[in-house]
């Protein structure tokens, strides 16, 4: 129940803002908004408003906001027409730069609903400060620390009989010794008492430095509104730097391409829920930012290929022929559906070799 109340947030909250900046700007800017629905496929419930539908459709898994004349509409004889160019709030007639405004407002919302999530994380928490002393905070999963039997709480005293009384030793110590087995004395326990713990370190493939998973301990200090705003949209332009640095090195091939579909987000999700709702916080803005540079690519039936599409406009100083247009637009979103069938299958399968 906890993991299905988590998954209906995240995902709520990432579409529903990205649909509202659309849905926004197009207001504002004067375009009749036919339109605003939380899913794809038959409808299940809806409520019409003085001029739009607002509805829930049956596959969660995105959303829309349908504009008057940004693409054929069908008529009350069922024919598919497009909106006259005399109409003052049809899409098509309104300048570039408004177009380009709406499309560009989904996305652009997602980043602000990161933020948020930060901000209120670090408003609430506080904000985050590394510990410089010798004591393991955390162990990250199926890394040889975890697998030697260290724990959280670990003071690790030395390695190979080399001293480590702070983090920043430790580390040094440790990232010279790419792939080689290493003795940690450890003290463990309200008795202190010392253990030997061999492990031997991975190769990190970007550094070279040697790795075992294990993070600080970490403190968290009391922040003002305005220090944790401050902190919050740095998080945000961090996560968003590493995102796009990770998203360049798979496409080059520098690191392998591991790409989760909405099961394996599911999963996350549910993971992070057990965490506690600061955790999910955290989590949902940085899917929201994944979810915004996502839709910014120039890939047909994303934003960012109508944001294409409108920079040749101006160039050309004409639109391109609208059925062309929604021809690939149409092809493209065939496309990302068997991609999202493909990466979902890989996520299923991989759920069952996981269970196996």
């Amino acid at each position: 129940m906890l993991t299905t109340l988590a998954i209906v947030f995240v995902f709520g909250s990432m579409v529903m803002i990205h649909e509202f900046g659309h849905y926004i700007v197009a207001k504002w800017i004067g375009v009749k908004v036919i339109e605003f629905s939380f899913g794809f496929g038959p409808k299940i419930v809806g409520y019409q408003g003085k001029e739009t539908l607002y509805s829930l459709r049956i596959v969660p898994l995105g959303g829309f906001v349908k504009l008057h004349g940004m693409d054929p509409e069908i008529n009350d004889n069922g024919q598919a027409v497009i909106a006259s160019n005399k109409d003052a709030r049809s899409f098509m007639n309104k300048p570039i730069w408004q177009r380009m405004a709406v499309i560009a407002a989904g996305p652009i919302m997602n980043f602000v609903l990161a933020i948020v999530m930060f901000v209120s994380v670090f408003a609430y928490m506080g904000i985050p400060a590394q510990s410089n002393t010798n004591t393991i905070g955390s162990l990250l999963k199926d890394k040889p620390a975890a697998a030697s039997g260290l724990l959280a709480g670990d003071r690790i005293i030395a390695v190979n009989q080399d001293p480590t009384p702070d983090w920043t030793r430790l580390t040094e110590v440790i990232h010279s010794k790419p792939e080689q087995v290493i003795n940690l004395t450890i003290q463990r326990g309200a008795d202190q008492q010392r253990h030997t713990v061999s492990v031997k370190t991975e190769k990190d493939a970007q550094t070279g430095h040697g790795m075992i998973g294990i993070a600080p301990e970490v403190t968290y200090v009391h922040a003002s509104i305005i220090e944790a705003t401050r902190v919050g949209i740095e998080r945000s332009v961090d996560f968003t730097k590493l995102i796009v640095v990770t998203l360049v090195q798979m496409i080059t091939g520098k690191i392998p391409a591991d790409v989760g579909g909405p099961v394996m987000i599911a999963q996350v999700i549910g993971e992070g829920a057990k965490e506690g709702f600061s955790n999910l916080l955290g989590l949902t803005g940085v899917l929201s930012i994944q979810l915004g540079l996502i839709n910014l690519f120039p890939i047909p039936a994303l934003d960012g290929s109508r944001l294409v599409f409108l920079l040749i406009e101006g160039l050309r100083g004409k639109p391109l022929n609208p059925e062309k247009e929604n021809m690939i637009h149409l092809v493209g979103f065939v496309l990302l559906m068997g991609l999202m069938l493909a990466v979902t299958y890989k996520d299923v399968l991989r759920l069952f070799v996981k269970a196996g």
